[in-house]
């Protein structure tokens, strides 16, 4: 079953990583704050000169790292629903970013060189990533959440 769950984080991952970059890239078209600019980021940290690197990155880490983590971890998330528990798991992915991306590319913590906006705007990526996550997690691994303590309920069925 645990083989099973992580396929199905991943999975998950690549349609909250699907869903994410196109608002990554309309970001980038009209101009909001194009000093946050995730992509280069992580071509910079890569040391590489090609955008298909950090866009490689971008999709092997939404995809695979955080889509499987999300399978392993998701029994010990608050939440009573799957998208509450995804909305949570961006959240913790947003201060991880914020706590050790951020620095790495040279944008301080929470990413405070590139001004106030960079870590609002980073933390709305995240929740809409988090809940698309946790919803096409849920679609593929469907059961009742208690909501008072996020644990599994047998269904009723």
């Amino acid at each position: 079953m645990r083989g099973s769950s992580i396929a199905s984080g991943v999975a998950a991952g690549l349609v909250a990583t699907i869903v994410l970059s196109p608002l990554m890239i309309v970001k980038a078209m009209i101009g909001l704050m194009p000093e946050l600019n995730v992509i280069a980021m992580l071509t910079d940290i890569a040391g590489a000169s090609s955008p298909i690197v950090g866009w490689a990155g971008h999709f092997l880490i939404g995809t695979v790292g955080w889509g499987a983590l999300f399978a392993l971890i998701n029994p010990l998330l608050p939440g009573g629903t799957h998208w509450l528990k995804g909305i949570v798991f961006g959240l913790g992915a947003w201060l991880l970013m914020m706590l050790l991306v951020m620095p790495l590319a040279d944008a301080g913590l929470f990413g405070m060189k590139l001004g106030i906006g960079a870590p609002v705007m980073m933390v709305v990526m995240h929740i809409i990533y988090g809940a698309v996550l946790g919803s096409v997690y849920g679609l593929e691994r469907p059961h009742r959440v208690d909501p008072l303590h996020g644990s599994q309920m047998s269904d009723p069925s």
